[in-house]
């Protein structure tokens, strides 16, 4: 049982306690056995001692005899809980500690992103410059709005003062001055002003799928729906055959159930297989439906955090992307389409995935299982950079005291034109699919 501060009590098992620090519950688990100050198990009152200790009494035979019943011991998981600290009502609001980094720190770190994030990027920079298409990576960059230089920017996260970083982030969105000393740092009241309705709307996103259980049926099938009684002419992706030609693609999803989540792939489908999908998701519902198993869905961790900008660290950025463009690798895998004929970003061909077979349906679980697990360590580490954000976020009273004060300056924009109303995510415009 899981024991903290109110003396409610919960399963100790290991769900339970990610669930419920996933809800706010932040503490040190500390676990003892009576008498010895050993770190441990302590049983609840009135329950048999440990195993090992009724070994020892010789209450319990050794080798245990498989007839024997001994009752089962009851053990509490103690938990000391580190609540918040509120202030007395009136009371001004303590700025919350700020990490600092010298210059020598931050440039390194800054330089570091940059050379992975140049990498991350030449295949694609170098096929534009001559022309090509590639269509499994071009995705990355038509269906997501991130440019390769702004994919290049790194960013230290909320709350982190870069020493003498006023220069070089003068040109730089939600970025402010110290003016007396040359830092800079993420103005955070300027970027929940204009983007606070996106974080909202991502964190409740995030959140709500992390506690969902991933789903691990689909097989991807909502790529074939998406090609479903088409005809050559009418495919996206005119320059790749598809593997099984029309006919056969057309029974696969006839003889196979269609279930999938994500409404961003479900507007794709062809006008006759919407109604083969077991399930009508809308953009309305997508927070209610979405699910760590869904490709889509962990590739779009990287388009959720490319929206915070600034509070996400760049390097956290960067794991995203990595993310997508494996999971877009195995989403053209498994798809209808024959990519044998390119490479991966690991420089292999790309193998079909024939999800058509037995075989290929555990191979295609196999990857979404790992997909998955990705996915959620960060969409855990997306929702860590928005708490970080939200603690050093100035208070309306903190605010008042600051804005006359001469001490900073806001940094402008000269990149871009600051946008003219703060947009909900779900009013934004939506991408069409390569």
């Amino acid at each position: 049982m899981l024991t903290y501060g109110n003396r409610k009590r919960f399963p100790t098992n290991t769900q339970s306690i990610q669930r419920a620090l996933s809800r706010g519950i932040r503490g040190i688990f500390t676990r003892s056995f009576p008498r010895t100050g050993r770190t441990g198990l302590r049983p609840s009152p009135g329950s048999s001692p440990p195993r090992s200790a009724r070994r020892a009494q010789g209450r319990i035979p050794t080798p245990r005899a498989p007839a024997t019943a001994v009752p089962r011991a009851r053990y509490t998981l103690h938990v000391r809980i580190a609540h918040p600290r509120i202030p007395a009502p009136g009371a001004p609001a303590a700025d919350p500690p700020a990490e600092a980094l010298t210059a020598a720190e931050w440039r390194a770190r800054e330089a570091a992103h940059e050379r992975r994030a140049d990498g991350l990027t030449a295949a694609h920079r170098a096929r534009r410059r001559a022309g090509r298409a590639h269509p499994v990576e071009d995705f990355l960059w038509t269906y997501y709005s991130v440019k390769p230089n702004e994919l290049r920017r790194w960013h230290p996260g909320a709350g982190v003062i870069l020493r003498r970083g006023a220069t070089s982030r003068a040109s730089w969105r939600y970025y402010t001055a110290a003016t007396s000393t040359g830092d800079a740092l993420v103005d955070l009241a300027a970027f929940f002003a204009a983007r606070g309705g996106t974080v909202d709307y991502v964190e409740r996103l995030l959140a709500a799928t992390l506690d969902r259980t991933p789903r691990y049926g689909c097989f991807g099938l909502h790529e074939w729906a998406m090609v479903y009684r088409m005809t050559p002419d009418q495919l996206r992706h005119t320059t790749l055959p598809l593997r099984i030609g029309h006919a056969a693609t057309d029974r696969v999803v006839e003889t196979h159930p269609i279930g999938c989540t994500h409404f961003d792939a479900f507007r794709f489908f062809t006008d006759e297989a919407r109604p083969l999908n077991a399930l009508q998701p809308t953009r309305e519902t997508q927070p209610a439906m979405e699910q760590p198993g869904c490709l889509h869905a962990g590739m779009d961790v990287y388009k959720w955090a490319a929206k915070l900008g600034p509070i996400v660290p760049g390097e956290l950025l960067l794991d995203c992307f990595e993310l997508a463009r494996d999971i877009r690798e195995v989403d053209m895998q498994a798809s209808p389409y024959d990519v044998s004929g390119y490479t991966g970003a690991s420089g292999e061909p790309l193998i079909p995935i024939p999800i058509e077979t037995a075989a290929g349906k555990r191979e295609y679980v196999r990857r979404q299982r790992d997909f998955a697990e990705r996915g959620n360590a960060l969409r855990a580490r997306v929702l860590a950079a928005i708490s970080v954000a939200r603690a050093a976020r100035p208070t309306a009273a903190q605010k008042s005291v600051g804005a006359g004060s001469p001490g900073t300056a806001a940094i402008d924009d000269c990149d871009s034109p600051a946008p003219a109303a703060t947009r909900s995510a779900r009013s934004r415009p939506v991408h069409s699919r390569p």
